[in-house]
């Protein structure tokens, strides 16, 4: 059996939770795992992934180390079921593209407002990644 893709979601964000859990239910039994970049040491296996970057979007890492990142990460997920493949080829086309990369980064700058935070935030914490989200759109 192959290495799973890893998948780098916020452990923090109810709304990325769910989305994993749907995430996992979707794509094929064992093909992804699920890595919490929000953990201690989680990103380490990552070298070229950061905690900012992760901040902005979600990031799909393959066994030999490509990276993709936002809602491309999700298809890149669900194509690992074969009856998804043919669904998921319409993502590349330019217009659709276009339109769910950007619902995708307006969600993500958001996220926290959406249905909040699994924790809380320390000494305002969850402002400062709101903010800097907002200014990166």
């Amino acid at each position: 059996m192959t290495q799973p893709l890893a998948v780098l979601y916020d452990g923090h964000c109810r709304l990325c939770r769910a989305g994993m859990s749907r995430l996992l239910a979707l794509a094929r039994p064992g093909a992804v795992e699920a890595v919490d970049f929000q953990m201690p040491g989680a990103l380490e296996r990552f070298p070229g992934v950061t905690h900012e970057a992760c901040m902005r979007r979600m990031h799909l890492v393959t066994p030999d180390g490509k990276v993709y990142a936002g809602f491309e990460a999700a298809i890149r997920a669900l194509a690992t079921r074969p009856v998804m493949r043919a669904i998921v080829w319409a993502y590349y086309l330019p217009p659709v593209r276009f339109a769910f990369d950007h619902l995708y980064a307006a969600i993500a700058a958001n996220r926290y407002r959406i249905l909040g935070r699994t924790t809380e935030c320390p000494e305002g914490t969850c402002a400062v990644h709101l903010i800097q989200s907002n200014r990166q759109r």
